[in-house]
């Protein structure tokens, strides 16, 4: 992590979330009430000036681990940030954290923190796209299982053909466009087919929440899903187009990535 500076009680109070030490976090929150209302200094891109429960989410990853307690150091931290104005804020993002992050699940806490930030009131809406961006379907699933609304991007990224069929004509453009991002970075050849036949912009790039400096066809290298890439291709995807990063073409993508049936269709197409 970059740029992030921890004063001295901040910091002590990381440590304690960072150890499961529940609590010496309980006694330093007692002891400093300020600690769950106030931001860290620095950070930068989506850990900016974190609030202290953000840190329980290991995301963006610092240490690569969280511990086995982490739900009960998450309950301390927000018991005493009831009545803190900007508690809402704090835990809807938490939650956007820990639906996103790998770690919360390779340490198979992701599901107990997602019941612990969903009973203190978090947007489930709100978390469930962050989820499915990343390809964190479990949390996405269990977003739904506790009530988030199910739309036609959760449908496409979870393999729900049906679903598919059934909500995509009456999808909104923005919708539509969201959803056929998705469908490119999950490789799913069937849903891009229904979007495409529906008028969706091939080449623009992918909405903001969804890796939005690639195209789709990008995305669908990345997937590692030749079929998803011939469907783009073969619809008249742009094969040229570069990515707003690394100035990438699809073909470079595949290369680096090294997907290797995809990069040969794709020198194929270019030499034909």
């Amino acid at each position: 992590m970059n740029a992030l500076t921890l004063d001295s009680r901040f910091q002590d109070a990381v440590d304690a979330i960072d150890s499961g030490d529940a609590g010496r976090l309980e006694r330093l929150l007692a002891d400093d009430p300020g600690l769950v209302r106030d931001r860290a200094d620095g950070g930068e891109g989506y850990f900016r000036r974190p609030y202290l429960l953000w840190f329980v989410a290991e995301n963006p990853v610092r240490n690569g681990r969280l511990p086995a307690n982490i739900a009960e150091v998450t309950r301390v931290v927000l018991l005493a940030a009831e009545g803190v104005g900007n508690r809402q804020v704090q835990i809807d993002y938490a939650l956007a954290l820990v639906c996103s992050g790998r770690v919360a699940r390779e340490c198979a806490v992701q599901r107990e923190l997602i019941d612990v930030l969903a009973d203190a009131g978090a947007d489930l809406n709100g978390a469930l796209m962050p989820a499915l961006a990343h390809r964190e379907i479990a949390a996405a699933e269990r977003l739904l299982e506790r009530g988030a609304a199910p739309g036609l991007t959760a449908a496409v990224c979870l393999g729900r053909a049906d679903d598919v069929a059934r909500l995509a004509p009456a999808a909104s453009a923005g919708e539509r466009r969201e959803a056929f991002a998705a469908a490119a970075l999950y490789g799913n050849a069937r849903a891009l087919t229904i979007l495409i036949g529906l008028g969706v912009d091939l080449d623009a790039y992918n909405p903001p929440g969804f890796h939005d400096h690639g195209t789709a066809l990008h995305h669908a290298v990345d997937s590692g899903s030749l079929d998803a890439v011939r469907v783009l291709v073969e619809a008249g995807a742009d094969r040229g187009a570069r990515d707003r990063i690394h100035q990438g073409t699809p073909l470079g993508w595949a290369e680096y990535l090294e997907r290797v049936e995809i990069a040969a269709y794709l020198r194929e197409k270019e030499n034909g």
